[in-house]
């Protein structure tokens, strides 16, 4: 790399990282005046754990900040760098990782899952058309949020190969490191989730909190 790729690579890490950090499930909840979701359940912050705190509503607020806060360090490192892969690779990855590990909330936070969609959506958004149903199907059909979670970031790295493939007629290596390293921070993420899981201890989504029949607790 020369030393301008090094140096657009050092912030693209950084500004993705503090990007990625920001704690919007908290801040939403302080807007709506309801329960820090940190007291809720898992105890992280992401809009799983929203929903329970404070509604269908306010989940959905999260949700969209969770994914705009991956999306906008990948396009920003895009429109520094000119489209250099790597460093939008770099700042993907470090979006991915705040989130998870929030310097703003002592390395607390969520499990990854919508700013890695975010990124995702930049990185390559078809592959983010294959994988919604994956994601989605495995709710609906077990009413997980953390194997629709698991096994929708599973399915990135297929995704994201065929698609590249298919399109470019080859897979540059930052796509590879992108939809390995990804994934894998977000199931490491998800290791209590694996545990309770295989325990049979996991929590069920309550649809009522969708549909307004059960109140936010």
């Amino acid at each position: 790399m020369s030393t301008q790729q090094l140096l657009l690579v050092a912030v693209a890490a950084a500004g993705g990282y503090l990007i990625g950090a920001i704690p919007v499930g908290i801040l939403v909840a302080r807007a709506a005046g309801g329960p820090d979701p940190r007291t809720i359940g898992s105890g992280r912050t992401g809009g799983t754990n929203a929903l329970r705190a404070l509604g269908a509503r306010w989940a959905a607020v999260v949700v969209l900040g969770d994914v705009a806060k991956g999306a906008t360090p990948v396009l920003l490192a895009a429109w520094v760098s000119g489209g250099d892969l790597w460093v939008m690779t770099v700042a993907a990855l470090a979006a991915v990782f705040g989130a998870i590990r929030s310097i703003y909330i002592r390395f607390h936070g969520g499990r990854g899952v919508g700013a890695g969609v975010g990124t995702l959506l930049v990185m390559a958004p078809l592959a983010a058309l294959i994988t919604a149903p994956v994601f989605f199907g495995a709710i609906v059909l077990t009413r997980y949020v953390s194997l629709g979670s698991l096994l929708g970031a599973a399915a990135i790295l297929p995704a994201t190969i065929f698609v590249v493939w298919l399109t470019q007629g080859t897979v540059p290596a930052p796509y590879f490191v992108y939809a390995t390293v990804g994934p894998a921070l977000i199931w490491i993420a998800h290791a209590d989730n694996v545990g309770r899981l295989l325990r049979g201890e996991e929590r069920r989504l309550d649809i009522g909190l969708l549909t307004g029949r059960s109140r936010p607790r």
